[in-house]
Formats: C-alpha cells, structure tokens, sequence
C-alpha cells in the first residue's frame, strides 16, 4: 500500500544518521528497517508519497511512531534562530533524519558495542550477533535474523563473544544480559520514568556511560530533551560554540539538534579532523 508523508523524511538520510545499523538499501530503491519482531519494507514512489510492505493498521500503530511521525521536523528547522548560524546549516544539511523508537534491548547492546568503534564495524558485529542467536524470517525479498531476545542470549559465555572482536566490551554485554534477563533492569518499565531516572537507570549496566545512556534513552525512549555528545560533537561543540554547549537552547529538541550536528560532520569529516 501506499502513504503519503509530507513532513522532513529521507530514507537514505536517516540510514546513515549513526542512530540505526541494521537498515538495508535494495538497487531498486526499497529499504529495509527492522526493530524487534517488525520488519518493514518502504520505497519512495514520488515525493511525499510511499510505498510500504505493512498494513494501514501497522503503519498508523507502529511505525508512524517508529519514525517519529507525530511531530513536524519543519517546523523545529524553522526554529532554529539566525544567530545559531552553525546550526541552521547544519539543519539544513540534515534535513529529512528523524529520531527513531528503536527496540530497547538492541539499542542497549548495539550501543555498548558502538563503543570507540566505526559504523562499519558495528554493522558487522550486530549482524553478526543476529544472525547466529536471532530467529531467521523469510520475507519476499530475503532471509532477515531477527536481533536476539535477553532470553535467546542467556548463554552466551566470554568465549562465544571472542568472534566478534568486541574486546573489553564482551564484560560489558555479560553484564547487561544478566541485568536484563534476571530481571535486575526491566528496559520496558523504566519506559515511565522521567528523564534523569530513566538516565541513571541505563547506567547500571556495566560500561554504560553517559554518552551511551543518552543514545540508548534518545534513540530508544524518544527523549529528544537529550543529546549525546561523542568525539564528533565535541570537536563541533569547541570548534563552533566556544566549548559551551547549544543543546540548553533547544528544549525537548535538543537531541534532533545533535542528530543534525552528527549528520553534518559525518558529511565534512575534512572540516573535523
């Protein structure tokens, strides 16, 4: 079926914004994202108007939300106020990403992996981790692993993580698992808390830091008041604001803003290095 989006929307953008690492593009078009047990297929047929695999019913319940929908990215470009040159251009750049509500459990590992690594090589790992404990799907286009349950990785030992290179990060995705499996870490629960608790909540998980907390509760829980600062942003934050950061400004869109900043450097690595 068919739906029209006529707000900032750009598939491939929001496939490379750094916040999502299982999305796939086909040659003819179509993408690929996956969250949970829910796959979706989408194609762009024209501007503003969308080619979708799933039902009127899915898109309305699911995945309007999934791709934060609700709100007008527009709206908050427009916003963005002539002094903050630095961030009209980056808006601009960034134009059509979105914040997704990605499924907890795969934000928490995905993110402990992200960890002093490149995009690439967390790809692979996640693939890798989906493939061999996550449930395979057929769909029309191809075989999908879904990225494993607390529960499907139980057992995983020290010795079976070797082969995704994730080092020092291996003790840190033990931790989480037994966390989250025992029951220690409800990642469903701590959905109602506010902000600094659900914050601090994140951090009980070994190596979770702040910056990983703030991906986890922005790209997970839809806290857009948030915004992670990695090495890229901190190198905009002093090359740009002086080393004071912008995001106070912003309100409940702080963590939009940093996407578009994230998004700008990854497209000037030249400008950052």
């Amino acid at each position: 079926m068919n739906i029209k989006i006529t707000d900032d929307f750009d598939l491939q953008k929001i496939a490379d914004s750094g916040q999502c690492f299982r999305v796939k593009a086909f040659p003819d078009g179509m993408y690929r994202f996956i969250t949970g047990s829910n796959i979706l297929y989408i194609k762009q047929a024209e501007p503003g108007l969308y080619q979708i695999s799933c039902t009127k019913a899915q898109w309305r319940d699911f995945w309007r939300s999934y791709f934060h929908l609700d709100r007008s990215y527009r709206q908050i470009r427009r916003q963005i106020p002539d002094t903050d040159s630095y961030m009209k251009k980056a808006a601009s750049c960034g134009s059509g990403l979105r914040i997704l509500r990605q499924e907890p459990w795969e934000m928490l590992i995905t993110f402990i992996i992200s960890q002093q690594r490149t995009i690439p090589s967390i790809k692979g790992a996640v693939e890798g981790i989906a493939e061999i404990y996550g449930d395979a799907v057929e769909t029309d286009y191809e075989t999908v692993h879904l990225f494993p349950t607390p529960a499907q990785m139980c057992r995983v030992t020290p010795e079976d993580l070797k082969q995704f290179r994730l080092g020092y990060r291996n003790s840190y995705i033990l931790d989480a698992i037994d966390k989250v499996y025992g029951g220690q870490l409800d990642l469903h629960g701590i959905a109602a808390y506010d902000d600094t608790e659900l914050f601090h909540a994140l951090k009980s998980v070994r190596g979770v830091g702040d910056k990983v907390a703030n991906c986890i509760a922005l790209f997970s829980y839809g806290r857009t008041a948030l915004a992670p600062v990695d090495t890229w942003i901190k190198k905009i934050i002093d090359r740009e604001y002086q080393g004071q950061a912008p995001f106070s400004a912003y309100g409940d869109a702080a963590g939009i803003m940093q996407q578009y900043m994230f998004y700008y450097a990854q497209q000037h690595k030249g400008e950052y290095q």
